[in-house]
């Protein structure tokens, strides 16, 4: 029996104490992602014919560039912190710790790979 009032137990954030960090961050990366999106949706259905030159001026210009790199960075770690509550409530054991651990990878190649493509975009094509 415990000496603690529910709502004591309750704020205490379990037995990992970081559930609360991890549901906030989760939420912030989702209200981030909605103007981003709007802002990347908007700016490529107003691109005329959205041919290659046209594209890689826009990405080129620094506001743009900056908001692409915010928006593959928000994007994928939201994505990871999705798939990391689905692996961690359906998949148990070792398989699950392997499973965590090759998503993580995955997520930092993803991030890696689409901030190089806009800065070799914006800076210039590497030779």
């Amino acid at each position: 029996m415990s000496l603690q009032a529910p709502l004591a137990r309750v704020l205490g954030l379990g037995s990992a104490k970081e559930g609360t960090g991890h549901w906030w961050a989760q939420r912030l990366t989702a209200v981030g992602l909605v103007p981003l999106t709007l802002w990347f949706i908007f700016s490529v259905i107003g691109m005329p014919h959205g041919n290659y030159e046209i594209v890689t001026a826009w990405i080129a210009e620094p506001i743009n560039a900056i908001g692409l790199i915010l928006l593959v960075m928000t994007l994928v770690y939201h994505s990871d912190l999705g798939l990391q509550v689905v692996i961690e409530d359906y998949v148990h054991g070792a398989a699950g710790v392997v499973t965590l651990i090759v998503v993580k990878f995955v997520h930092i190649v993803l991030a890696v790979a689409g901030i190089y493509s806009i800065v070799v975009i914006a800076v210039g094509a590497v030779q």
